[in-house]
């Protein structure tokens, strides 16, 4: 289900009474943790780069991370889930995040692309190991919202790679900083 389909809780009540709650409200919570950050990151992003040639690239990523907010946000109340409390906090980091690597010019923004959504891409797969082990069958429209939001984040990847990610000075030390930011806010957003 992209932006305009919406999830079917068809008996929401029965259907979550036969959920494991503790998986989904993890899951729940912190893929709308990383979807708000995401759209902190790229409004950080077309704030320094918005009118310059990249601009309509990076706007085209933002709008599809804000309609995976849009369904985090319905999910978030379809399943009863409390966002983090750390949203806050996220806020402000993924503008300077953006921000910051867009000052770095096109390249360095891309290259913070390529570093989030290769870990975005890895929690989603995380996830949807889980929810298989889980039963694939009760949790099927959740994991055809996370498959759709994983290739999409995957696109998003291979366009930064495609607008010279790698050949921002010093890629792989800023890739794997901006990549163990992500590692600790999936940790934290999970639990917290």
């Amino acid at each position: 289900p992209g932006a305009g389909a919406s999830l079917r809780l068809c008996g929401t009540r029965v259907a979550q009474e036969a959920i494991n709650k503790a998986v989904i409200d993890r899951i729940i919570r912190v893929d709308h943790a990383g979807e708000y950050g995401a759209n902190r990151i790229y409004a950080g992003q077309m704030a320094v780069l918005g009118r310059s040639s990249v601009g309509p690239v990076i706007q085209q990523m933002w709008n599809q991370e804000k309609d995976h907010l849009k369904k985090f946000n319905e999910l978030m109340v379809a399943y009863r889930v409390r966002p983090t409390v750390l949203l806050p906090f996220w806020n402000v980091a993924g503008f300077v995040l953006g921000a910051g690597s867009a000052l770095l010019g096109k390249k360095g923004a891309m290259a913070c692309t390529v570093a989030v959504e290769e870990s975005i891409s890895e929690h989603y797969n995380n996830q949807i190991r889980t929810l298989i082990e889980e039963d694939p069958e009760k949790y099927k429209e959740l994991l055809q919202v996370i498959k759709q939001f994983r290739d999409e984040e995957q696109e998003h990847h291979d366009i930064g790679l495609e607008h010279d990610a790698e050949a921002t000075p010093a890629y792989s030390v800023l890739k794997t900083a901006i990549q163990l930011g992500c590692k600790a806010a999936i940790f934290l957003s999970e639990r917290i």
